[in-house]
C-alpha cells in the first residue's frame, strides 16, 4: 500500500515510466514506444520518477519496540473511541489513506490531512462497533507493526501507521477494510 500512495505522487506518465522499468523491466526504448515518447524523454521521466520516489522514503528508523507501543496505543484509543488518547497520538499533520474498495469502511478516495480530519472517521467508526466480539491482534507486516482488527476470526481490518521522526506520534496511517484483500491475513 506504500508504494501505492507513492505512485500516487507521481504524475501519469512518470507512473508508465516507472511501472514498466523499474516493475517489468522494459528498456527506455521500448518504453519510449509503447507511450509515443522519445527515448531522451523517457529517460528523463524515468530519472525524475525515481528521485520522486527516493524522496518519500522513511529518512529515519523508529526501534521497532517504540513503533509497535505507538500502534497499539493508537489502536486502543482508535477501538476504544477515545478522542484525547487518540489526538495524542496523533501527529497534527498526520494523513490517513484508506482502501475500502466499495466494500468496507473507507473515508474517502483522497487521502484526509490533519489531526482533526483524521480523528472524526475513527470516531464514527468506534460508535458504530459493537465492542463485543472485536479485537486488535499485533502483527508484523512489510517488517512494520501493524494492528489487525478482528471480528470472531474474520479480520476487518488491517492498520499499519507511519512515526514521525520523533517517534512518539504517527504521521500516516494505511488502513485496508476492502474484504477482497483480507482473506490472507495472519490470523
Amino acid at each position: 500500500m506504500a508504494m501505492l500512495v507513492v505512485l500516487e505522487t507521481l504524475s501519469p506518465l512518470e507512473r508508465a515510466v516507472f511501472v514498466l522499468h523499474e516493475v517489468f523491466g522494459f528498456g527506455h526504448p521500448e518504453i519510449a514506444d509503447i507511450l509515443g515518447r522519445s527515448s531522451a524523454a523517457v529517460r528523463r521521466l524515468a530519472a525524475r520518477a525515481r528521485r520522486h520516489v527516493h524522496a518519500r522514503r522513511p529518512r529515519h528508523r523508529i526501534e521497532p519496540d517504540i513503533h509497535a507501543q505507538v500502534t497499539e496505543r493508537f489502536a486502543a484509543a482508535a477501538l476504544g473511541g477515545d478522542l484525547q488518547a487518540l489526538l495524542a497520538v496523533l501527529a497534527p499533520d498526520v494523513t490517513l489513506w484508506t482502501d475500502g474498495g466499495g466494500k468496507g469502511p473507507a473515508t474517502s478516495l483522497r487521502p484526509v490531512h490533519g489531526r482533526d480530519q483524521v480523528t472524526a472517521p475513527f470516531m464514527a467508526v468506534a460508535a458504530q462497533l459493537p465492542a463485543a466480539g472485536l479485537n486488535f491482534r499485533y502483527r508484523r507486516m512489510s517488517g512494520d507493526p501493524c494492528a489487525l482488527l478482528f471480528s470472531g476470526d474474520s479480520p476487518v481490518a488491517v492498520i499499519i501507521v507511519d512515526l514521525a521522526p520523533a517517534g512518539d506520534q504517527i504521521a500516516r496511517i494505511y488502513s485496508v477494510t476492502n474484504p477482497d484483500k483480507l482473506p490472507g491475513v495472519p490470523r
